[in-house]
């Protein structure tokens, strides 16, 4: 083995074969767990791998520098609560609503009052109930917002799969969204994007098991012995 395999993948957009090529955020998340390499590795939870991946993909390579930092605090991530679909979708969504174009700001408010629906049948909030932030979101798109409400209340046939196929196409729409919006700064956009889409899965891990410290050994008191006449006394007696 020689430096070259031992150098840092640089992190650039798409899948790559192996480190010599370069590799994206999740591709090193796996290089760094110890796992087979790839951009689906088991140590982080799909979907806000997935979050990952489009956030490496969509970020310039001027700014996609700056994501590295953030790749160790994906690894061991995977909570399985259920609200962690809905809610990180809700997360992303709330990043891009404002400022992704009118076509994308329908599609995700229709994802976010679907989202939110799951999240007040798991907390038992009224149907139409909304968390502040989606609310807030939701407000600064009134034309987009009416429009989904309007859709959603229409019967569909089936009901899609959210979080399968509505979750993972909703944060690729929004993350794509904020890279291609009239903004001054997407790459700092995706950015936060990422970084509060992370925050919300570490909200959601299991809290860690208290570590139990074994007493010391000069607490410990040897269990009483008996009196090794009186028992022979009793066994006597006892015949």
């Amino acid at each position: 083995m020689n430096n070259f395999d031992l150098a840092v993948p640089v992190l650039s957009r798409g899948k790559h074969r192996n480190p010599r090529k370069g590799a994206c955020f999740m591709e090193f998340a796996s290089y760094l767990a110890g796992e087979p390499w790839s951009d689906h590795p088991a140590c982080t939870h799909q979907l806000l791998a997935g979050v990952a991946r489009d956030v490496n993909d969509c970020t310039t390579d001027a700014g996609r520098s700056r994501l590295a930092p953030l790749i160790p605090s994906v690894i061991g991530l995977v909570p399985d609560d259920p609200h962690v679909v809905p809610r990180v979708t809700a997360v992303c969504i709330q990043h891009a609503l404002p400022v992704v174009s009118q076509e994308r700001q329908y599609i995700l408010a229709v994802a976010l009052l679907v989202g939110e629906r799951h999240l007040a049948a798991m907390d038992g909030r009224p149907f139409d109930s909304l968390e502040p932030a989606s609310k807030e979101a939701l407000d600064s798109v009134p034309a987009a917002t009416k429009w989904a409400r309007a859709f959603t209340a229409r019967p569909h046939r089936g009901t899609p799969d959210f979080a399968r196929r509505t979750a993972p196409r909703a944060v690729s729409c929004a993350v794509e969204g904020i890279s291609q919006a009239c903004v001054s700064n997407p790459d700092e956009r995706l950015f936060d994007l990422l970084t509060a889409a992370i925050a919300e899965c570490e909200a959601w891990m299991p809290a860690p098991v208290a570590d139990i410290k074994p007493a010391p050994v000069a607490d410990i008191k040897p269990a009483p012995v008996a009196d090794i006449g009186t028992v022979r006394k009793e066994s006597v007696d006892a015949r």
